[in-house]
């Protein structure tokens, strides 16, 4: 219902479609994150061809994005209704002998273990209101914070990173940018031109004559809508 609260979930799983969720695979945070990041970034081709100005880099692709979040663990009492496996119920791990190492212990098989049979680590949907993200755990440091008389942690917070998984029919979508290294086919449109359309993939309108040569076009001025155009990758590209 309205209001109700949330809790961010991690959920484990063994393959890479996130099909086959790893037993006892399933993590709630004890309290929610007051922030989340989110990194994105782009790779850029910086390489320059011999006896060539210097000119801006160019787009290569998208890499997957990166999260980060903080996990807090606490046996101090203060917090109750603490159910960190996800399950019905409240306080799952009814031994307090132990402190917050159990607690830590589940959170680590589930987004830190490796899979001896994929031989990777499991994969994870982390689920919390408007994000959800696929991914990998890249880093996680865990620092113990308070301790019973006998060295015991009662209170723990786990700095995790994951790396974003994009699915492979995707990433090769998303990777089809207009890479002048890659043979391209455009169709003409109304109002195109062959300087244009050479910009638009190379970035570089100079290369139509080596266009026109490769479809032997004789008049580069007059292209017929819906005319196909191969663009062949250039060797001397900026």
């Amino acid at each position: 219902m309205s209001g109700e609260l949330t809790k961010l979930k991690i959920t484990a799983y063994s393959d890479e479609k996130f099909s086959e969720q790893v037993a006892d695979g399933e993590f709630k945070t004890l309290l929610n994150p007051e922030t989340y990041l989110l990194n994105y970034k782009v790779e850029l081709n910086q390489t320059q061809a011999a006896g060539t100005s210097a000119s801006a880099p160019r787009y290569n692709k998208s890499l997957p994005e990166d999260l980060s979040l903080d996990f807090l663990f606490d046996r101090t009492g203060v917090i109750t209704d603490y159910n960190p496996s996800g399950e019905g119920g409240s306080n799952t791990f009814k031994d307090e002998g132990r402190g917050v190492n159990d607690d830590v212990d589940h959170f680590k098989k589930v987004v830190f273990d490796y899979n001896g049979e994929k031989h990777k680590p499991n994969y994870l949907t982390i689920a919390w209101g408007t994000l959800l993200f696929k991914g990998t755990l890249s880093e996680m440091e865990i620092q113990f914070k308070l301790f019973k008389p006998d060295g015991t942690p009662l209170r723990a917070v786990a700095k995790a990173k994951f790396k974003g998984f994009v699915e492979e029919t995707l990433r090769v979508a998303k990777e089809n940018s207009n890479s002048p290294d890659l043979t391209h086919v455009r169709e003409v449109k109304e109002g195109d031109t062959l300087p244009l359309m050479t910009f638009r993939i190379y970035g570089d309108s100079k290369y139509y004559l080596e266009v026109a040569k490769a479809n032997r076009i004789t008049n580069f001025r007059k292209l017929t809508v819906g005319q196909k155009i191969f663009f062949p990758p250039v060797t001397n590209h900026p």
